[in-house]
């Protein structure tokens, strides 16, 4: 590794209850880190090198993909102010360019001229990648001849190829986008000494600024103001979440190209106290083993979230019942995961006996087992109703996908949800966030719970189910000493040439 390097890390998420819901600020989302997880290096390589030519500051790249590698231009202007400029006008990437610009602008502005000069002395060398879950593996585990299995998955190498242009790729639906540019950012206000994420007192307020800069900046690549639980979830890791208002951004976002950084600043600012999302910390039992699998069987409609809210729109009095009633039982799901962690920790050896009983039975025939005491009963009666309150959300959504003509839970995936629901040991079952044909998570109680629903996704018939092999995390966006694979990774980036 060269002299200066700074390495930033940004989560992956699950939104488990709350899809559609979140996008108002009244209701709640239960959202879950995962451990697969988004990597910005950053160096400083000095004025002459290799790779970066006179007025070609900044070179980045994401090896990943045949075309990942973009360079820009970051120089003065008048007044003291500073121009990103694309050297090519060729494979632009809307989120890579849009969060440098407006990121170095804003740091401008947050440091001293000696500073920010001294931190973009000789220009800088990004390389990003992804954890292999945030793509579909299936091309690397053609071309290396291995079945679609967790057993070939766990094979593969850290940062596989996804052999295609970043345009083709297939995703998961882990919030690739989200997780980049939060890394991103970060790394940008860490390496710049704006922020520092190690340090415990100074924390809140530091992922505040990276929580509200990439926002803007996810919001600012995609042209709308999104719920952001995707970028929450990569900032704070797991919690429950409620949405900022649209119009701390809209008004910021509706400045003429380029943004004025002053005004920029403010919003951004945590200390002028703009933004009311809410974000409460919740850990899942540490049993429950969150479960995601990647769906091939053709693509979602990107039209759903706008059809569910014209017919919303359409039919204010049902929706509103509607959403109430998902809203109630969101709450509820979240209730029963915060008590059932609860339960863990004041009572050990309850928890881990009614658990142990529950992973070698039905969800459906929990409520015949037999408890010895009050606080075992009350452990057995929280997770059969996490079950059945959960199972509530999924028929809701199955009308509403009926009331709105959209597929949140195509009978496909109900069919597929079922049949894991069948499995003695499973919780609970779903298609997250938006919902559709690409992905479903499930959260079992035990290994050999998960081997069982790896097993009935192996044999499924119906469509070709693979597996994803990220787990729950409880962390956000993280600064890093040691990843394995990636050292590799940049070598294999600092070789590309394209």
């Amino acid at each position: 590794m060269d002299t200066k390097q700074t390495v930033v890390s940004a989560p992956g998420k699950v939104l488990v209850a709350g899809g559609y819901l979140v996008l108002d600020s009244d209701n709640e989302g239960v959202v879950v880190s995962t451990d697969a997880r988004f990597y910005t290096v950053i160096k400083n390589k000095g004025a002459a090198t290799e790779f970066l030519d006179a007025g070609r500051d900044i070179v980045i790249r994401s090896p990943q993909f045949l075309d990942g590698r973009w360079e820009y231009s970051f120089k003065e202007q008048q007044g003291a102010n500073w121009q990103l400029e694309a050297c090519s006008q060729e494979n632009r990437n809307p989120y890579v360019e849009s969060t440098l610009r407006y990121t170095l602008g804003l740091i401008s502005r947050m440091t001293s001229r000696e500073d920010f000069d001294k931190s973009l002395q000789g220009g800088l060398e990004i390389t990003i990648v992804g954890s292999n879950d945030f793509y579909s593996q299936r091309e690397e585990l053609r071309l290396r001849s291995l079945p679609l299995t967790s057993e070939a998955l766990r094979s593969l190498p850290p940062f596989c190829s996804t052999h295609t242009l970043i345009r083709n790729v297939h995703k998961t639906g882990l919030g690739s986008s989200a997780a980049l540019i939060t890394s991103l950012v970060a790394a940008l206000l860490v390496h710049f000494r704006v922020v520092d994420l190690k340090n415990d007192d100074s924390q809140q307020s530091n992922r505040q600024l990276v929580h509200n800069i990439a926002q803007f900046c996810h919001c600012y690549a995609q042209g709308k103001v999104g719920s952001g639980f995707d970028v929450s979830s990569a900032v704070w890791g797991t919690h429950v979440y409620r949405r900022f208002s649209s119009a701390i951004l809209e008004e910021a976002m509706s400045d003429e190209n380029p943004l004025d950084l002053s005004r920029l600043l403010e919003v951004v600012d945590p200390k002028q106290h703009r933004w009311d999302n809410e974000v409460h910390r919740l850990e899942l039992p540490t049993n429950f083993i969150l479960m995601l699998a990647d769906i091939d069987a053709g693509s979602n409609t990107p039209s759903m979230v706008g059809k569910v809210l014209k017919w919303r729109k359409a039919n204010p009095e049902e929706a509103s019942r509607k959403w109430a009633q998902l809203g109630s039982l969101n709450s509820a799901v979240h209730q029963l995961i915060r008590q059932l962690a609860q339960q863990q920790l004041a009572h050990p050896d309850a928890y881990h006996k009614i658990t142990a009983t529950c992973s070698t039975r039905k969800a459906s025939e929990w409520n015949t087992v037999g408890a010895e005491d009050e606080v075992s009963n009350g452990i057995l009666s929280q997770l059969c109703t996490l079950t059945s309150t959960f199972n509530s959300i999924r028929q809701h959504l199955r009308e509403l996908s009926d009331l709105c003509g959209v597929p949140i839970e195509p009978e496909s995936q109900t069919r597929l949800l079922d049949a894991c629901m069948e499995v003695p040991g499973v919780v609970m079952a779903g298609v997250p966030g938006a919902g559709g044909f690409d992905a479903i998570f499930c959260i079992a109680l035990s290994d050999s719970v998960q081997s069982e629903v790896f097993r009935v996704w192996q044999d499924w018939k119906e469509m070709s189910v693979s597996p994803l092999l990220t787990e729950k995390s409880t962390l956000g966006v993280n600064v890093e000493e040691h990843v394995e694979g990636l050292e590799d990774a940049i070598k294999a980036a600092s070789l590309a040439r394209l």
